[in-house]
């Protein structure tokens, strides 16, 4: 078996064929994948504009939380 050709690779091309084509809305994809899959997924399918938004939007949390508890 070519391992070029595995059905592994195939929905790997064709999960960041369409994160290329529709990077947006793919947030809502990402969150839910979070539910089974890992942080890796979670990050790998966000991207690097989302994943900086993730931490930012953590980070902006826990300071927010600090100042009312």
């Amino acid at each position: 078996m070519d391992p070029k050709k595995s059905p592994e690779r195939n929905r790997e091309k064709l999960r960041q064929e369409e994160l290329k084509r529709n990077p947006a809305g793919n947030i809502n994809d990402s969150f839910n994948r979070a539910n089974n899959g890992g942080l890796v997924d979670l990050v790998g399918s966000l991207g690097w504009k989302g994943t900086l938004f993730l931490i930012v939007a953590i980070i902006i949390g826990f300071i927010i939380a600090s100042l009312l508890f």
